[in-house]
């Protein structure tokens, strides 16, 4: 498989695992404070990511920009999953749907990777596409008026976004390791929400089996597998392509939701569907094509031969 589908292929199974994590995340937090379900979620992850290095059979050298790097993401990621839950929380399903649907337009605003030109216009008509397909599919429930959520939503998507531009600005040309990144990222967060979750471990530690295999789920694919895989993919793509692909993760919150949730899909929501995979791949045809124009004007005024387009 080519580098750039394997890439998509990689982003789009992220955005399917953080669509099902509303589903147990919502369940967790029925029985546990937010505080302590993304604490246990970091600390899982953190032992996770631990064991991962250990079992290592080439040991990999830490570096300061690995440490530096993964300290100011860990920050990010923690408020981004904050400001999600206590939103989600404080709100409409429908209105923090499409208010951090909002990412996919503010990411490719914040990516300057490079100092490279604005986006021409139709990307941001395919985002705008992807916006409007986020509204219809959470139509079924109705919006309501703003309330404190939807400012702790909206906030939620510029941190997301500029959390997103970060991991491609900050890991572009440099030999990062995605596992030793993750890594920081979980124990920065794992020591971030300990204070909260202190109080709780009692709790936490007399919590059912299933309450447990949520936690778990959400730090292992939620967190690990999909922190690695997303710095992975950025890495090999740009943050506006990877955004519009993380993008289509309301979709898979609306399939999980059917599937296990038991949630009904109206004619809204298969038009907001079909919407969101044309605007999805129309963006990344566009931002495509604008980086690869962008490349070929680099290299003809650094004065290299062209490359044949038969080639």
């Amino acid at each position: 498989m080519p580098v750039a589908r394997r890439t998509d292929a990689v982003l789009l199974l992220v955005a399917l695992v953080w669509g099902s994590s509303y589903l147990a995340a919502k369940t967790a937090t029925v029985l546990l404070p937010v505080l302590v379900v993304l604490f246990a979620r970091y600390a899982i992850s953190a032992l996770a990511c631990g064991a991962l290095v250990a079992a290592r059979r080439r040991p990999r050298r830490w570096t300061r920009a690995e440490v530096r790097i993964g300290v100011l993401l860990g920050v990010t990621q923690a408020a981004v999953l904050v400001l999600e839950t206590y939103g989600v929380a404080h709100t409409s399903a429908a209105n923090a749907g499409l208010i951090i649907s909002l990412t996919i337009v503010l990411t490719p605003l914040m990516d300057r990777t490079g100092g490279r030109p604005a986006l021409p216009v139709t990307f941001f008509l395919a985002a705008g596409l992807c916006v409007l397909a986020v509204g219809l599919l959470i139509s079924g429930t109705g919006l309501h008026a703003p309330r404190l959520g939807d400012g702790l939503m909206l906030a939620a998507a510029v941190v997301r976004a500029g959390h997103v531009a970060l991991v491609g600005r900050l890991t572009a040309g440099r030999p990062v390791d995605p596992l030793h990144l993750t890594t920081v990222q979980t124990v920065v967060g794992s020591a971030l929400f300990l204070p909260a979750a202190i109080a709780h471990l009692p709790d936490l530690a007399g919590s059912s089996a299933a309450t447990w295999a949520q936690l778990v789920y959400l730090a292992l694919f939620c967190s690990v597998f999909a922190f690695l895989a997303q710095t992975w993919a950025v890495q090999r793509t740009s943050a506006s392509r990877a955004s519009l692909l993380l993008g289509t993760e309301p979709i898979w919150a609306v399939a999980v939701g059917i599937a296990l949730g038991g949630e009904r899909l109206t004619a809204w929501a298969f038009l907001g569907a079909a919407l969101m995979i044309t605007g999805t791949y129309w963006g990344q045809a566009v931002e495509r094509a604008h980086r690869t124009a962008q490349h070929a004007g680099k290299e003809e005024r650094a004065g290299r031969p062209m490359t044949p387009t038969g080639a």
